[in-house]
């Protein structure tokens, strides 16, 4: 059996950088178990590279402080460590007079949370960093960029293992045994023992936690975010990253333009249930993913609170030219022929039983165990900082 001080359950990004603080903060010996043949598989290699700067979080919420914290860690390490990035900046558009006042309380909240680099910008300033965008105001935030994040979690699992730590892919955990000596993960490569234990299964971290034996506070409900690309010629329409106004009662950014390392501008996304935690195509349910959803209450009730913004998700995903109307808000001239089909992930919405979204990560400590439950956008970007957290408070249940 290998024995180690601290074994951490899902190789994604934060799951890495959480490898990545206990190997450089102590002397304690990590493994890191990824079901996966490798590390990024799922929502750490299959998000749209942003790093953000903090600008829509509440001030005061962990979301928000380990946002700021590690947007500037990232770009650090990034630099460190020779992984591309660029500082592109953002614009977000206001398209409509209300958006306006949605807008001051954004840059309040940039404000708020110690952002650097926030513009407001008058409509007929808009044209100064976009030429082809049309709209009442905007922000532009200069401290926004884009890199690869399957590139930054390969980098962090060199270095982990460069420090001594063990990461292991095609390790899958099918079970997990509490005893008064330690922790026992039986595995598709065998057992492991540890003496304390963190989740960060991602899409599994509400099984992980149950086959623990603690309650999750929140259950994860599958939703597939959709891309489509620019055609090659119509890249030059955007300079930036180019956002709307989001929603203050959903957990979603709305449709936007990502200019992505290279050069290639990405449009999207949708935002439509799966019936499959790793439902990349459409049309593949999974048995076992469409019984939870159908057992849990809180699925039903997330479904009669925003079956209407559900059919609208879910007539974009469908049609190009629906999509190509929501993108004219914000930049006129893309049609729905400008849009050729991209990438695809799948979010790991946190729901909890009333049919609530989770908005705020929400880690959950146990005897001898920490689980990160909820870790949606900008996980990616925090993740420096999550894993200094979880490090932290890991110092603490273990003595």
């Amino acid at each position: 059996m290998q024995q180690f001080d601290t074994a951490i359950i899902g190789g994604g990004i934060v799951g890495m950088a959480t490898a990545m603080a206990l190997v450089e903060g102590a002397a304690r010996s990590v493994v890191v178990l990824e079901a996966e043949n490798r590390v990024a598989a799922h929502q750490s290699g299959h998000n749209s590279g942003v790093i953000h700067t903090g600008l829509y979080y509440r001030p005061g919420s962990l979301k928000a402080r380990l946002c700021v914290q590690g947007a500037a860690a990232m770009y650090r390490f990034c630099e460190q460590h020779g992984v591309a990035c660029e500082r592109c900046g953002k614009i977000v558009v206001a398209t409509s007079p209300g958006e306006l006042r949605r807008l001051d309380v954004l840059e309040q909240r940039g404000r708020a949370n110690g952002l650097a680099g926030v513009r407001r910008l008058g409509a007929d300033e808009l044209c100064d960093y976009e030429p082809h965008v049309a709209g009442e105001g905007g922000l532009h935030v200069a401290g926004t960029g884009v890199v690869d994040f399957a590139q930054v979690t390969q980098t962090m699992a060199r270095l982990v293992r460069g420090s001594g730590g063990s990461v292991l892919t095609g390790r899958r955990v099918h079970a997990v045994h509490c005893r008064s000596g330690g922790i026992v993960l039986e595995t598709s490569g065998g057992e492991v023992a540890c003496a304390t234990l963190v989740n960060c299964a991602g899409l599994q971290a509400d099984r992980v936690a149950a086959m623990c034996g603690v309650v999750p506070e929140c259950r994860i409900v599958p939703i597939r975010g959709e891309y489509w690309r620019l055609a090659a010629g119509r890249a030059s329409l955007v300079r930036h990253l180019i956002y709307p106004v989001p929603d203050p009662a959903l957990p979603f950014l709305g449709v936007h333009f990502t200019r992505r390392i290279g050069g290639v501008v990405e449009v999207g996304p949708s935002a439509v249930l799966t019936l499959n935690r790793h439902g990349y195509r459409r049309g593949r349910p999974a048995p076992r993913d469409l019984l939870d959803l159908l057992r849990y209450r809180g699925a039903w009730r997330m479904a009669q609170r925003y079956w209407r913004t559900g059919l609208t998700e879910l007539h974009r995903s469908l049609s190009r030219r629906a999509l190509a109307k929501a993108l004219q808000r914000l930049v006129p001239e893309v049609s729905a022929a400008d849009l050729e089909p991209g990438p695809a992930g799948v979010r790991a919405m946190a729901v909890d039983p009333d049919g609530g979204l989770v908005d705020d990560f929400r880690i959950m400590r146990a005897d001898r165990m920490i689980h990160v439950l909820n870790a949606p956008s900008p996980a990616a970007t925090a993740s420096i900082s999550i894993g200094r957290w979880i490090a932290d408070q890991l110092t603490t249940i273990a003595g």
